[in-house]
């Protein structure tokens, strides 16, 4: 009795295992995926566009939060598959000259990520060394955002490299977004330390004022990258996401819903993939399940 009792518990528990792998089709293995993110806002919304497509499609996707160092390590050890937010040439390049032989590119997924001055485009000065020129129209200030944020210690610097006649306001994000409507609203001028891909350059006419002396380095791209050996694992998600492009409009208009949004992140990019179809179809390889 007690052979039969736990052959059956055998039977049972192996029965479970297979169950959780198969999907709702009877054969049809459920595949997952991991999706490592930082809580930049820019990686929240691709994050999360990409877990409401890919889950549409019959994976299962877990979205894994760390931040930017833990993150490489675990796709180089295999304990996440991919990570849409590397910043290059400069910003990450550390990661992958020290974990680069146990990583894959899956594509660009934006162009022209960068940081700097940003002013709206009614401003008629158009680089840092002629802010002091007109210096009065911005009141003589730059709007900042949280204080030990890198772009402020940029801009500390920029200051005292283009010898600037500027005091440098420290707030919030969102106060500095207020900050920027509000002038725009009264056509007034104001220049605010920015970074693109965001929501405001959906929403603004803005432009990133010239840095001749290189103060806020180059322009970035922003790539996916994945663990070594992702591509051949899974060819169709790795077709998705080297189609998976976006534009600063794109980007910008779902980190903006998501910004002002009751709802999650999640709840959000569903709504946005739901209408924006042509632009999902166009990112999905011509095999339209994972079977």
């Amino acid at each position: 009795m007690k052979k039969i009792f736990s052959l059956f518990i055998i039977v049972t528990i192996a029965f479970a295992v297979f169950s959780c792998k198969t999907g709702t089709q009877e054969g049809e293995e459920t595949k997952e995926i991991s999706i490592a993110y930082v809580n930049w806002a820019e990686g929240i919304a691709m994050t999360n566009l990409a877990k409401a497509i890919l889950e549409e499609q019959g994976y299962e996707v877990e979205l894994m939060n760390a931040d930017v160092a833990p993150i490489f390590a675990s796709l180089a050890n295999g304990n996440a598959d991919v990570f849409m937010d590397t910043w290059l040439p400069v910003t990450h390049e550390s990661y992958l000259e020290e974990y680069g032989d146990r990583l894959e590119s899956l594509g660009v997924n934006f162009r022209g990520a960068r940081i700097g001055l940003v002013v709206p485009s009614y401003v008629t000065i158009n680089s840092i060394d002629e802010m002091n020129s007109v210096k009065d129209q911005f009141d003589g200030k730059i709007v900042g955002i949280d204080a030990g944020a890198g772009i402020m210690k940029t801009t500390d610097i920029a200051i005292e490299e283009y010898n600037l006649d500027f005091e440098l306001q420290s707030a919030s994000g969102p106060t500095m977004t207020a900050t920027l409507k509000r002038s725009i609203d009264a056509n007034e001028w104001v220049a605010v330390t920015g970074w693109q891909p965001h929501w405001k350059f959906a929403r603004y006419d803005l432009k990133f004022l010239d840095d001749p002396k290189g103060i806020y380095g180059e322009e970035e791209r922003i790539e996916t990258t994945a663990t070594k050996g992702f591509s051949e694992e899974d060819p169709f998600a790795a077709q998705f996401f080297r189609n998976f492009q976006m534009s600063s409009q794109q980007l910008g208009g779902l980190m903006g819903a998501i910004a002002e949004s009751d709802l999650d992140e999640f709840a959000v990019a569903v709504q946005w993939m739901e209408e924006n179809q042509d632009l999902v179809q166009s990112w999905l390889p011509e095999e339209e399940t994972t079977e």
